[in-house]
């Protein structure tokens, strides 16, 4: 298997729930690390792994952030991570992928299925302390999944007037990889 390393410059992922029962807010996480063992000849033995950095979760509004942070959703003081462990792949089309794994939020692990789709692979210029190291492969990967945030002990809420809720439970999450071929 070729071994990868997410660029984390160029991976990232992005979340959205629904808010006061009409709306969606978005949240991204920049700079998810990660690496792979990937073979586009053999994906069904792939393995992946992947980092967030609560700290980094930006909504654009610095006030939700900060309660997003905090305790009552995702404790980024007691939990700095989410972290996600896959256990299997099963090929679902030419570039399409079912990716089975752990995903632990708040120290809470639960099974979850990613749709991936693979975007391909290019031979690129790579530059490091401003020296072009190239050529490397990169290739590219956009997955998905839905999760229901009650599951991870993500349970803050607030009831609305009329007996709406402030945040839905469903917590949908989509991740795009750029990866670089390790070079040993």
């Amino acid at each position: 298997m070729t071994k990868w390393t997410f660029e984390p410059g160029h991976t990232a992922a992005e979340f959205r729930a629904r808010h006061m029962m009409v709306t969606w807010v978005r949240g991204h996480f920049k700079n998810v690390k990660g690496t792979m063992e990937f073979d586009a000849d053999d994906p069904v033995h792939s393995l992946v792994r992947v980092v967030m950095d609560v700290s980094q979760l930006w909504t654009g509004e610095p006030d939700r952030d900060a309660h997003l942070k905090s305790a009552d959703f995702l404790d980024a003081v007691n939990h700095p991570q989410i972290l996600f462990k896959s256990s299997q792949v099963e090929q679902d089309g030419a570039n399409h992928y079912k990716l089975a794994g752990d995903l632990t939020i708040r120290g809470v692990t639960r099974p979850v299925m990613l749709d991936v789709l693979y975007l391909g692979q290019w031979q690129t210029p790579y530059w490091e302390d401003g020296v072009d190291k190239g050529p490397i492969a990169r290739a590219g990967f956009h997955a998905t999944t839905r999760i229901n945030r009650h599951d991870f002990g993500v349970s803050w809420n607030s009831m609305l007037d009329r007996g709406g809720i402030a945040v839905g439970n469903d917590v949908f999450i989509e991740l795009d990889v750029e990866a670089l071929r390790d070079k040993t």
